[in-house]
């Protein structure tokens, strides 16, 4: 796992750094400066014309020491320092001083007006104005530099944090005046507000870049953010007995489909016994039978009593893991029937689609619930359950209160999917591709979570291990089918490549 901090959190880290390992501030800055313009150099022509706009404080200073090294490196550098009333911090003095001896860079001062240059779509701007350590929206001067960048063509790559946004909300901030870059390269640890929609337009393409922080003082901080790894995953996948039999991972029991929609039924059945689940029972209504046991013979099918949709199951409680929601429709018989199902099972469910929505809609239903199950609702349906958020932070805050408070694991589903445990902690996945907006897609989650439950997994290591290795097939299926063509039956058909990769 990788740990996500505040902002000001990171600021503690920082200073730990600078003291205890030691190293100047100034220093500091040429490490970041130093990763910063390894990357970039990596990406972009030399035969490209810089423009860098800096300004007073660290991250200025971090922006005249990558110009001043682009600048070593051949690169052709335009530098505009924003230094009001010569109120600059001790690194950007130094980094000033340092600029100002090399012959080849054409560094502007600026303590009053302003003339812009003129940008043009070839050019490449370094946006180093504000780090991440501002706390109210860019005004006057400085949100008119940044309407300015934003006006033209050139690409823009911000260095740690698009200058303007805010680390965690930005719901008070002001969209003008936030920095549109094409690419953020930051530092250490990637910022809460990058895994938010309503960012991405500022904050483009991310990636992050080791500085070194002292690793003592980020292994004693605590965060309840964290970002899944690879490794993270590979140490659940574990090899199977040779000697194992289908009993020794789990039966499951799928609660799915309804007249109309048993494709929801085939897709979560299909995506349970691939994940690794010995058994399967799918029940569902009479109708579907014959579409399950034509289009899916491996799971063993049981009707309801009723023709089109849900309305009683006996038996759920012999099963070790059951899933329940996808298709099954909202009529009042179908919530008369969950709540009983809820009565009757006391180990951890999977709870998606239309579960969610009877929940919803029948809010008694919730305290029935049994404890740590997983539910995993896209934005609107957690809305739903919880109220409405005008942002994804606001959700993802709602998220995890409602995961404490109702003992439960909310996976938050999203381009970055969220999963808020009981205890407070919330692991973020970011692999994934757009390609997964397609009908079915959580059909298949849902089945996968379902299966990986019934084998023994901890739920909290079900949702984390089930939503990446979903995303990880996702991906696969994008590679192989294209983002605009991929099925979510064809992120099933690649769960036996996403469980290889991690096995090798």
């Amino acid at each position: 796992m990788i740990k996500i901090f505040s902002v000001a959190d990171v600021r503690i880290l920082d200073k730990y750094t600078i003291e205890n390992e030691p190293i100047s501030s100034v220093d500091l800055v040429e490490r970041a400066a130093t990763a910063f313009t390894t990357e970039f150099t990596r990406r972009f022509s030399k035969n490209a014309h810089i423009v860098v706009f800096a300004g007073p404080g660290n991250n200025g200073a971090d922006a005249l020491a990558i110009a001043r090294m682009l600048s070593e490196t051949g690169y052709t550098v335009e530098v505009y320092l924003f230094c009001p009333a010569q109120n600059i911090s001790e690194a950007c003095e130094m980094n000033r001083l340092r600029l100002l001896e090399m012959p080849h860079v054409n560094f502007h001062e600026i303590d009053a007006e302003f003339n812009p240059p003129d940008l043009k779509a070839q050019d490449i701007v370094i946006d180093g104005l504000f780090g991440s350590g501002i706390n109210k929206p860019l005004s006057g001067g400085f949100a008119s530099v940044v309407d300015y960048i934003n006006e033209s063509e050139s690409t823009v790559v911000s260095i740690d944090i698009p200058s303007g946004l805010f680390g965690e909300d930005n719901k008070a901030n002001n969209p003008e005046a936030i920095i549109r870059a094409n690419l953020t390269l930051t530092f250490a640890f990637p910022k809460l507000a990058f895994f938010f929609p309503e960012n991405a337009a500022y904050t483009g393409e991310w990636k992050v870049l080791d500085i070194l922080m002292h690793p003592d003082i980020v292994a004693r901080t605590k965060t309840p953010f964290y970002l899944v790894c690879e490794s993270d995953i590979e140490d659940v996948i574990r090899p199977r007995n040779r000697f194992a039999h289908k009993g020794n991972f789990g039966h499951a029991l799928l609660i799915a489909g309804s007249k109309g929609m048993m494709g929801s039924a085939v897709l979560a059945s299909k995506a349970c016994l691939r994940s690794g689940a010995g058994l399967l029972t799918t029940h569902i209504p009479q109708c579907g039978e014959p579409v399950l046991q034509t289009a899916f013979p491996e799971a063993m099918a049981e009707a309801d009593a009723h023709t089109d949709y849900f309305t009683e199951i006996k038996t759920a409680d012999r099963y070790q893991a059951v899933g329940v929601g996808p298709g099954i429709g909202q009529q009042l018989e179908t919530a008369l029937a969950l709540g009983a199902l809820f009565e009757s099972v006391e180990k951890p469910m999977v709870i998606d689609a239309d579960a969610l929505n009877l929940i919803a809609a029948n809010p008694e239903l919730l305290q029935k619930v049994p404890k740590r199950s997983i539910f995993t609702p896209h934005p609107k349906e957690f809305d739903r359950l919880a109220g409405e958020s005008e942002t994804m932070y606001d959700r993802l805050m709602k998220a995890r209160t409602y995961a404490t408070d109702h003992q439960l694991i909310v996976v938050l589903k999203n381009a970055y999917t969220f999963m808020c445990m009981p205890g407070g902690n919330v692991y973020i996945n970011n692999c994934g591709n757009p390609g997964m907006a397609t009908a079915g897609s959580g059909d298949v989650l849902t089945g996968m979570l379902t299966g990986l439950l019934a084998q023994g997994l901890d739920p909290g290591a079900a949702a984390v291990t089930g939503v990446f290795l979903h995303a990880t097939a996702g991906d696969w299926a994008a590679n192989e089918k294209s983002e605009e063509s991929m099925l979510a039956g064809d992120i099933v058909e690649m769960l036996g490549k996403a469980y290889k990769e991690f096995r090798q």
